[in-house]
Order: C-alpha cells, then sequence, then structure tokens
C-alpha cells in the first residue's frame, strides 16, 4: 500500500480522494448557508442540529468534531500530496517552459488558489467558528454572527476574493479527479457548473447581508 502511495500515480489518486471528501464538505456546507434566507429560527436551529446529532452516543458536539478531524487529515494529506508532486515535477523539469502549456488559467493558479483558501479558511474559524474576531460573536446565534460579520464591505471583499479563488480550485480539481480515479470521461463542463454553482451559493448570503436583504 505504502508503495503505491508513493508513485505518482498514487499520489495523485490521494489527491483526487482527499479532494473529494472535501469537495462534498464544501457543498453541503454551501447548502447550509442557504438556510440564512430561511431567517434566525432555521439558520440557528441548523446548527443546533448539527451539534446535538448522535449526541447520545458521540456527545454534544462530537458529530461536528469527529467531521473536523476528518476534514483536517484531508486536507493534510491533500496538501501533502501536492508538494510532493510539485516537487517531482521540478526534479524532471528543472528548467521552466520556454511557452507555458495550455492548461487554462485554475489549472495554472492552483497552488496559489489553495494558498488563498487554506489563509481564509483560518480566518473563517476565527470569525464564525470561535466567534474571536466576529463583531457579535455570541456561540449559537449564527445568524446574528453571520450578519454583524457580513455588514462590513472589506469582509465580503476578502470572502469574494477566497471563495471566487475556490472556485477556480473546484473547477480544475475536480475535472483532475475524475481523471485520477480513471473515470475518463469529459468532466470539463460538469466541473464548471459545479463550481459556478458552489461560488454562487457561497457568495448570495454575504451580498445579500450588505445589500440588507439578510437582516
Amino acid at each position: 500500500m505504502r508503495q503505491r502511495i508513493r508513485t505518482s500515480a498514487g499520489r495523485k489518486a490521494v489527491m483526487a480522494v482527499t479532494g473529494l471528501i472535501l469537495l462534498a464538505y464544501v457543498v453541503v456546507h454551501m447548502l447550509g448557508n442557504l438556510k440564512a434566507f430561511a431567517g434566525p429560527d432555521s439558520f440557528d436551529g441548523y446548527g443546533r442540529f448539527l451539534r446535538e446529532f448522535l449526541a447520545p452516543v458521540l456527545g454534544h458536539g462530537g458529530f461536528l468534531w469527529i467531521v473536523r478531524v476528518v476534514l483536517l487529515a484531508a486536507v493534510v494529506a491533500h496538501i501533502a500530496a501536492a508538494v510532493s508532486l510539485t516537487r517531482q515535477a521540478r526534479r524532471a523539469r528543472p528548467v521552466g517552459y520556454a511557452v507555458r502549456p495550455k492548461g487554462g488559467y485554475a489549472a495554472r493558479t492552483m497552488r496559489w488558489g489553495g494558498v488563498i483558501v487554506a489563509l481564509f479558511v483560518v480566518y473563517h474559524l476565527l470569525d464564525l467558528t470561535a466567534g474571536v474576531l466576529n463583531p457579535h460573536g455570541v456561540p449559537g446565534e449564527i445568524h446574528a454572527n453571520v450578519v454583524a460579520g457580513f455588514a462590513h464591505w472589506y469582509v465580503v471583499a476578502a470572502y469574494t476574493v477566497a471563495v471566487v479563488a475556490l472556485g477556480f480550485h473546484i473547477r480544475h480539481g475536480a475535472w483532475s479527479a475524475l481523471r485520477s480515479l480513471g473515470l475518463r470521461v469529459s468532466a470539463q463542463p460538469a466541473a464548471l457548473a459545479l463550481a459556478v454553482a458552489v461560488t454562487a451559493g457561497f457568495l448570495s448570503v454575504p451580498y445579500a447581508v450588505l445589500l440588507g436583504v439578510i437582516r
């Protein structure tokens, strides 16, 4: 098993599987965010549901901690595989291309997009999960925290940059993951549609707050 992971194909498979795990979380998270349009009771109730899910077995908030551990493991494995493949590519071609190969803007910015998303996730956790950077920052008052955070244009601007970077990452990553897993299908249109849907879904809430649609 370790021998396979150490190969280029094995590391690409690790990136594909962990990428799909992270993508599944992103889609579910985006859909959950849309509950903000249903009002405070629905949005805050969704948060309580997640904290109380399987509480008799896992304890209060136990399900969320399991999700966090799985996501952290997926992120670490994803980054490790990406760094390893990048180093391998540089060793194989120490001199850069005279003319860049055609791979699209998203393909050329995967690394920087990943860095932008990672940095924003740290801020996002401190803002809406820990509450230490949120103007409201009251645990359990998710709707009020979201409204307080996105009431500032510069927060929405930073969020927009991160979400657009995520969209480019998804467009190229979803297509690459399907190819790495051996699914030889024309997945580019589907990957683009998914990226646009996720980007629009995430951006709809902060702009609705900024424009006064969500209060």
